[in-house]
């Protein structure tokens, strides 16, 4: 609470029932700046893999993904299920996924302190589903606009940021300028730790072995320089959108607090940024369109999404 007493608060800047926050930056303009800047044609998505056996990043005590064939052509063979009249066959599957277990877009209200989460929403509206600030409203608007990539962990020269890395305002105002890349009011912000590199390169044993993820945390400035650039989303690849253990503030988590919480800036995380990366760094161009549609979760904290940019 004292470490956010002086720090810049957008509620009732769009109303006093407004549940999207930042978003609301994401003009019809913005959108045809973010088209605008497609040249090549190039589509990456964003997403980790869900069902990759080496396994995929999840934050400690969320439930992995569980994939089920419902039916499938052994169905058949055994005689459980008939052939179609015709001949025709077919396959089907459920899903298990834990709203922030992979690559997902958090809802405003899915954090609060002092009983108040996004907007002044009270924290009592969370039981038994989010009444407000949950994911459907950003659902139904969708998360579209001009993206910039800063690669932290390639300004560095690093193949990823190794774990209790803080990413600074310095880091991203430096990575820009070593991309000759120009961030203006209104860019959803990516950033690049490449800490996944290390879940799939050195095993998910070592990566929790030493578990205290990259990231940026709290500086006034940083917090500043969101709120004065207007910044809509902030998008990142790793699990909990900030550093884990904090190296400015003993508060646990305090950008969710100042950004999301109070600024209504839309957290995406664990996104999969290293062949859209690669082709920034051959080509020199590190923006693009970005486009990320939740799905329509009534009370939500999170929703599972599959981001994709343009190139």
């Amino acid at each position: 609470v004292e470490l956010l007493a002086d720090a810049p608060n957008n509620w009732g800047r769009w109303g006093p029932e407004d549940q999207v926050g930042s978003l609301n930056y994401l003009t019809t303009a913005e959108v045809l700046r973010g088209v605008q800047s497609v040249r090549s044609g190039k589509v990456f998505t964003l997403m980790l893999e869900l069902g990759n056996p080496a396994g995929e990043p999840l934050w400690p005590g969320r439930m992995p993904t569980g994939h089920f064939m419902t039916q499938d052509k052994g169905f058949y063979e055994s005689g459980k299920v008939e052939t179609i009249s015709g001949g025709l066959e077919y396959a089907d599957d459920l899903l298990f996924l834990a709203c922030h277990g992979t690559t997902h877009c958090d809802a405003l209200g899915h954090t609060w302190f002092n009983g108040q989460g996004w907007n002044g929403f009270a924290a009592e509206g969370s039981k038994g589903g989010l009444e407000k600030a949950s994911v459907l409203p950003i659902a139904e608007r969708g998360v579209v606009g001009h993206a910039i990539l800063l690669d932290i962990a390639r300004y560095k020269d690093l193949p990823y940021l190794p774990m209790h890395t803080q990413v600074s305002l310095a880091d991203l105002l430096g990575a820009a300028a070593a991309q000759s890349t120009t961030i203006e009011k209104h860019d959803i912000i990516v950033i690049r730790t490449g800490i996944f590199r290390k879940f799939y390169e050195d095993g998910p044993q070592t990566f929790y072995g030493d578990f205290d993820e990259p990231g940026l945390t709290y500086e006034k400035e940083l917090i500043d320089w969101f709120h004065d650039m207007e910044i809509p989303v902030s998008a990142t690849d790793i699990l909990a959108g900030e550093q884990l253990v904090s190296q400015t503030a003993e508060a646990v988590f305090p950008i969710h607090a100042a950004l999301s919480r109070n600024l209504g800036v839309v957290f995406i995380e664990a996104h999969w940024l290293e062949k859209w990366a690669e082709d920034c760094a051959a080509d020199g161009k590190y923006d693009g369109l970005y486009v990320a549609s939740p799905l329509k979760l009534r009370g939500g904290t999170a929703s599972p999404v599959n981001p994709i940019v343009i190139k």
